[in-house]
């Protein structure tokens, strides 16, 4: 009925493609607990280019109820994030709720770090903090764009596809990255090892020829040779 051009889309199946569209962003939200001067780190690979963004929310213990309290104001949290080559690409103070986001150009390990603001507030106890960290075209919000862009739900939905097959090349360009740089390493690695097997033997010999030399003395002193 469409005819043989929508059999295939860039050399790939349609059912692929609509596979990808309704593909589910898998996100596994968390909470941890932190004491007033402890400071929690997460690492995250991520490829260079892009976007990601951390939603969170800070509850302070309440004694009294032996709990949570739902809202807590009052106190911030830090957070700070350091690229792979340990260069600070944010750090500032948000309020006990929000949202924040940075766009990575360094392909490799993030460090995401969060501590209050303040010692002063909670006086010892512990915070939880509920943390939920979404990377590439999960980070998107969707519903805002098609609102701003005026996208009909199939143009949104072609546009979500072609950021996700964008966010699949990032991957796979980024492992290539990671496949070069264990192979750069590994190359290092034994090329080391072949110099400290060539530099044991070069020993082993020099120190063979001169037990030799002082032996053969040894015997001619004593005209034994």
């Amino acid at each position: 009925m469409f005819g043989t051009g929508w059999n295939t889309v860039r050399g790939m199946p349609v059912g692929f493609w609509l596979l990808l569209v309704w593909l589910p962003a898998f996100v596994s939200p968390l909470y941890f607990h932190i004491a007033e001067t402890e400071r929690k780190c997460f690492i995250e690979e991520i490829p260079d280019e892009t976007m990601v963004t951390g939603n969170y929310k800070v509850q302070l213990y309440d004694p009294r109820t032996n709990g949570f309290a739902p809202s807590s104001p009052g106190i911030g949290m830090h957070v700070e994030i350091r690229d792979p080559d340990d260069k600070i690409i944010l750090s500032k103070v948000y309020s006990s709720e929000g949202k924040w986001t940075f766009t990575s150009h360094t392909p490799g390990e993030h460090v995401i770090c969060l501590y209050s603001n303040s010692t002063k507030w909670f006086s010892g106890t512990q915070l939880r903090v509920h943390l939920d960290i979404q990377v590439g075209e999960h980070a998107i919000d969707y519903a805002n764009v098609a609102q701003k862009e005026k996208l009909s739900e199939l143009q949104l939905r072609v546009r979500q596809l072609l950021d996700q097959v964008e966010q699949i090349t990032k991957e796979q360009n980024y492992q290539r990255y990671r496949e070069e740089r264990f192979r750069q390493t590994s190359e290092s690695t034994n090329q080391r090892v072949l110099w400290w097997s060539l530099g044991q033997t070069c020993i082993l010999v020099v120190m063979g020829a001169w037990q030799m030399r002082h032996l053969k003395s040894f015997f001619e002193a004593k005209k034994l040779v």
